[in-house]
């Protein structure tokens, strides 16, 4: 069971509490009916001690008051300044506790009033005094209903302020991790292409070195073409990680459709035979899906690169309706040794994040005949669509 525990009162209390005692002193020698004495001077400071506990326990301070109340009335006869305390205490509750206390400390305290006004007082019971100090009971009451009412408005404001704060920083944080893993998903994408298409690539012109070094040579020229390509998109999309003195980031690099034919020429240099059908109707699309079927491709062809080898791929692109469709079929292969068993999933994964963000579906799996296909469904939303350049370099139908 809890214990009540007497904090010290605030010196706000102790300055009411002080008044309290001042203006009923003040009050004694203008007040003829008054009889000054030290006993009243002390039913004076107990009546007024109460006001101490109206912020720790203003329901005991209002019922301590509205005791001692009656200890003045006794020994001095204040009329004017008397229900100070109480009035204070009074306030207390309806603030701390809200309405429903307020209407039942009125109802208790208006038939205690009215009898001591029967008792003490020498204005009639119909008289406008009377009325004048019945009214010092609701009258405290309202303003601590009031005043409770506007507290609960506050703290109900501060709330939804913390909660819009603290949404804002969730949705901040969300936006970092998404860029951060788009970022991670486009470098992924850079290395792993030009990691596989280097690593075939220098096996290929070790093995031509001493039988063919024209082919040797122009097998180094690929690789440096290929690594010199991923350097500049790594550089372009780290520099996103960094601001310049302006406060600008550079833009990051973007590659759509149109750029099939350089992925294209890279996977052929390592032995893949790409062939390209892409519909006239998905040579405009809205920039996140031209991206997006990009690295997909990119992607799936590295897949076939890392695990089968010199062979022979299919890219369809399609467009029906109110969406695109990619699909990258392979006819299997045998990987190179230092090929075999690489990958750690993250491409597949990767591809899947970027179909599943644009509200589209991906299937990837073994084909019944041998070799692999990966086909991805994606809607064409309103975003405004870009063509494709004429020099991409990807054959018509």
């Amino acid at each position: 069971m809890a214990r009540f525990r007497l904090e010290r009162p605030r010196w706000g209390d102790v300055a009411l509490a002080l008044a309290c005692v001042v203006v009923m002193h003040v009050e004694m020698p203008l007040n003829p009916k008054a009889d000054p004495s030290l006993l009243g001077s002390v039913a004076v400071v107990v009546a007024s001690l109460p006001v101490l506990l109206r912020r720790q326990a203003p329901v005991v301070a209002y019922a301590l008051s509205f005791v001692a109340m009656y200890g003045v009335i006794a020994t001095v006869s204040v009329y004017n300044t008397m229900p100070a305390p109480v009035v204070l205490c009074a306030y207390s509750v309806a603030e701390r506790h809200g309405l429903r206390a307020a209407l039942v400390t009125g109802a208790c305290s208006l038939p205690l009033v009215l009898a001591i006004l029967q008792v003490f007082s020498p204005h009639d019971i119909l008289s406008w005094g009377t009325a004048r100090n019945l009214a010092l009971v609701p009258l405290p009451l309202a303003l601590g209903v009031a005043a409770h009412a506007r507290r609960g408005y506050t703290t109900m404001l501060v709330e939804r302020a913390e909660a819009a704060e603290h949404s804002r920083e969730a949705e901040a944080l969300r936006r970092v991790d998404e860029e951060r893993l788009r970022i991670a998903r486009d470098v992924h994408d850079v290395v792993a292409h030009a990691m596989v298409t280097i690593n075939v690539q220098a096996g290929v012109g070790a093995h031509l070195l001493d039988r063919d070094p024209a082919q040797a040579y122009d097998t180094l020229r690929s690789i440096k073409q290929v690594s010199g390509d991923a350097l500049t998109d790594l550089r372009a999309m780290l520099g996103l990680l960094r601001e310049d003195a302006t406060g600008d980031a550079p833009a990051p690099p973007v590659q759509r459709l149109a750029d099939l034919g350089d992925l294209r020429d890279s996977l052929a240099a390592a032995g893949v035979d790409v062939a390209f059908d892409i519909d006239p109707g998905a040579r405009a699309l809205p920039a996140a899906v031209d991206a997006t079927c990009f690295r997909i491709v990119q992607e799936a062809l590295t897949n076939t690169l890392r695990h089968a080898g010199s062979t022979s791929a299919r890219v369809r692109v399609s467009r029906a309706e109110d969406r695109v469709v990619v699909e990258v079929l392979d006819d299997g292969g045998v990987a190179s040794p230092p090929l075999s068993g690489s990958g750690s999933g993250h491409g597949l994964r990767g591809m899947r994040e970027r179909v599943t963000a644009l509200g589209g579906t991906l299937e990837a799996g073994p084909r019944p005949d041998g070799g692999w296909r990966v086909a991805a469904w994606l809607p064409v939303g309103s975003e405004p669509s870009r063509p494709v350049r004429d020099d991409a370099g990807v054959p018509a139908p």
